[in-house]
């Protein structure tokens, strides 16, 4: 394997490697990655895979969110802009990257939380990601907001050795609700 696993927080990275990992997730998304989209990405632990010459070919990165469930409020780690770039998928690059984020979750949140598209829910339930089979909500301004177009693409991960939010309570079935951000909430 010539590729090259790292992680850092973004402050870590130069401006030049992040108009890279910018320009990876336009191509990966193909136009469809919004500036909100970006943001949502920067602040937390980013995960890179580079080949021998620096040229970055994956990205993800795990930032924190609160989420409120059955009364209780969760610090979770929120995996944002995974992608590789398109001559380089379907040989791993993606599972390196979530590995990498996996073990940021598992040692310093309450669970992982993500929204996939169709094309990454199969990466994700792979990797023992479970669909939230209730209703996705957010603290907006107005209040309490219910986000349909979210249920059914939300996926969560215990953390290592603790259970998902809503495992063992009696309110399992309680609505997850997100912390407010513009653009997609999740």
């Amino acid at each position: 394997m010539t590729e090259i696993l790292r992680t850092a927080h973004t402050f870590e990275l130069s401006p030049a490697e992040l108009a890279e990992i910018r320009a990876l997730l336009d191509a990966a998304f193909e136009g469809d990655f919004a500036d909100e989209d970006w943001d949502h990405g920067l602040g937390g632990v980013h995960a890179l895979v580079q080949d021998t010459d620096g040229a970055i070919l994956a990205h993800g990165s795990v930032v924190q969110r609160r989420v409120l469930h059955d009364g209780r409020s969760y610090r979770i780690g929120y995996v944002e802009a995974v992608g590789v770039r398109p001559d380089r998928r379907r040989r791993g690059l993606g599972g390196r990257v979530m590995a990498a984020l996996e073990r940021v979750i598992d040692g310093a949140y309450a669970a992982g939380a993500l929204s996939a598209s169709a094309d990454g829910a199969l990466l994700y339930r792979a990797r023992g990601w479970q669909l939230w089979p209730h209703r996705i909500e957010t603290l907006g301004p107005a209040g309490v907001v219910r986000l349909p177009d979210e249920e059914g693409s939300t996926y969560l991960r215990p953390a290592a050795g603790r259970p998902l939010p809503g495992s063992a309570s009696p309110g399992g079935d309680a609505p997850l609700i997100f912390d407010w951000r513009d653009g997609d909430v999740l």
